[in-house]
């Protein structure tokens, strides 16, 4: 049986938590273009950086499909892993990086951040 510590886990860890290992990967969408079928559960946070996470997920088999963040209502993050075509993407950046684990695998030909990176849009 898998036992968790009773103290909430750090925020910065929820995505690692959510991904069951290293990283969550997403893919980013304008919100205007996305419709959203059904009635995902929202899990809510306040992520490291600040800002107050809505992280969906099915609530019949429990798979986690995007996020949104308060901060930037016009874009939401689809994990990669839900998404019909796995080439419709590719890696642009690596994120948190001071918060990987030492087996990580991060490719140093992507930019990456320790923390957060900046908005652009």
């Amino acid at each position: 049986m898998l036992r968790r510590s009773p103290h909430p886990p750090l925020l910065v860890r929820v995505c690692q938590f959510i991904a069951a290992g290293n990283a969550a990967v997403s893919v980013c969408f304008p919100s205007a273009g996305m419709t959203i079928t059904g009635e995902p559960r929202d899990f809510e946070s306040v992520a490291d950086s600040g800002n107050r996470m809505h992280r969906r997920f099915c609530p019949r088999c429990g798979t986690h499909l995007f996020s949104e963040a308060e901060s930037r209502p016009h874009l939401i993050f689809v994990r990669a892993g839900t998404l019909d075509d796995p080439e419709l993407a590719r890696p642009a950046a690596t994120i948190w990086t001071a918060k990987a684990p030492s087996w990580a695998c991060v490719n140093d030909a992507l930019p990456s951040w320790e923390g957060q990176p900046p908005p652009v849009a």
